[in-house]
């Protein structure tokens, strides 16, 4: 089974590669360093906690802005040379948001690399988009999310990987969950992200992933439509000219993790 039920290296993973994009590489969660952390870093820390003192090895290989056919060249095969027990592999999301992609065709690239990577490595643990009701300018995107999350969950079924499935995750509808370009998570999603990670494993948890949000204080129209305008001119606008001239975040960053080091 893929659906977390099962308990996926039941003696604990000596090491973990995360391939992937921004998402995966912790945009949205700066750290005390002025790096950013993220779930997968998050995620990494609480499988650490598992082991000796040490004896645990991480590689984050995960750059913004990378389309699946760019994670798959740059960061599969060095994942396969790196040799971890575990890999989270992310891809896919940006292809899904470009106008007039297949979400079938994205699919169908995606699970090559899925058979690759489990030819070759130890668990390979997917992940599904989010449902992205209600968030704003990628709405509409939720039906094609939709498919390419359903292809994703076959996918995982027909070659046994655990699946992060962040569609189910309540939590991060909420908008505490989300940084304030309102397209990358805040520090708390990513680490709502991290638990679910470690439960999808079927692992204890410190804390309940979908464990609800404190109240949110009521707000005035005004300050809402203010707040709307603020993004509109800061994060959507410059969002929308990026994409209309196909550039990417991406450009001249590199892995911020590239080789299998003790955490």
């Amino acid at each position: 089974m893929a659906d977390g039920t099962d308990v996926y290296g039941r003696d604990g993973f000596g090491s973990y590669a995360a391939l992937g994009d921004s998402f995966t590489e912790g945009v949205g969660d700066p750290g005390p360093d002025g790096g950013l952390l993220g779930w997968a870093d998050r995620f990494a820390a609480l499988l650490a906690e598992r082991r000796p003192e040490r004896d645990f090895r991480y590689a984050n290989l995960a750059v913004r802005g990378r389309l699946l056919d760019q994670i798959v060249a740059e960061q599969v095969e060095r994942a396969i040379e790196l040799g971890p027990d575990l890999v989270s592999f992310c891809a896919g999301g940006n292809d899904i948001i470009r106008p007039g992609t297949d979400p079938d065709d994205v699919a169908e690239r995606y699970e090559a690399a899925v058979a690759r990577l489990t030819s070759a490595v130890g668990t390979v643990m997917v992940t599904t988009g989010f449902d992205t009701r209600g968030v704003p300018v990628l709405g509409h995107f939720r039906g094609k999310v939709a498919t390419y999350t359903a292809h994703i969950r076959a996918i995982a079924d027909r070659y046994g990987c655990p699946v992060l499935d962040l569609w189910s995750l309540r939590s991060v509808q909420d908008p505490r969950a989300w940084d304030e370009d309102r397209l990358h998570l805040s520090p708390q999603g990513h680490t709502r992200v991290a638990l679910r990670a470690v439960q999808v494993l079927g692992l204890p948890t410190p804390v309940e992933p979908d464990e609800p949000w404190p109240p949110l204080p009521a707000r005035g129209q005004m300050e809402v439509r203010r707040e709307d305008i603020h993004w509109a001119r800061e994060h959507l606008v410059p969002w929308i000219g990026r994409r209309l001239r196909g550039e990417s975040s991406g450009d001249g960053v590199t892995a911020k993790r590239p080789d299998l080091l003790p955490l």
